[in-house]
């Protein structure tokens, strides 16, 4: 189980998020990429708060195809494009995350990589489930990842 680190030697986490996560034990590690606000067709929200939940959605999508959920989650990194919106995302972040700390920061930039995105948030999640710690990913995720090329090999080594 994660043990959560917030040292009485400096000033408190400035809301519901904690200094540093301690790790340990048989476990699997995702690192998720920055999502983004948008819908499966590539549609941004139309405002900051929609592509909050989208993105969170995103986020939440990529940990069940790993066979993990929020609670499995140690660290968030959010990128934010408008000045301000700290309040908002602390409120959003919150309720996603149903009172599970993580290590978490926030930081507003002037751009991503799209003038369309208003957020991007990364993750790392960390599994401790024995049965789980080395669990078979489908081959479909491992083709999605890899474009159908790469380093994947369907069958056995040296056989296409």
């Amino acid at each position: 189980m994660p043990r959560i680190i917030n040292p009485r030697s400096i000033a408190p986490p400035a809301s519901h998020y904690a200094h540093g996560i301690v790790h340990s034990g048989r476990s699997r590690r995702l690192l998720v990429s920055g999502q983004v606000g948008i819908t499966l067709d590539g549609t941004p929200a139309p405002d900051l708060a929609g592509q909050m939940e989208l993105a969170w959605d995103n986020l939440e999508a990529v940990l069940r195809e790993a066979g993990m959920a929020v609670q499995d989650l140690v660290k968030i990194v959010v990128y934010a494009t408008v000045p301000g919106s700290v309040g908002l995302y602390r409120t959003i972040r919150d309720r996603r995350l149903g009172g599970h700390l993580v290590a978490a920061t926030y930081v507003e930039v002037a751009a991503l990589a799209s003038p369309a995105y208003l957020v991007e948030i990364e993750g790392e999640a960390v599994c401790e489930d024995a049965e789980l710690a080395f669990l078979d990913m489908p081959r479909e995720a491992e083709i999605g990842a890899t474009g159908g090329g790469g380093s994947h090999r369907a069958g056995p080594i040296g056989q296409e």
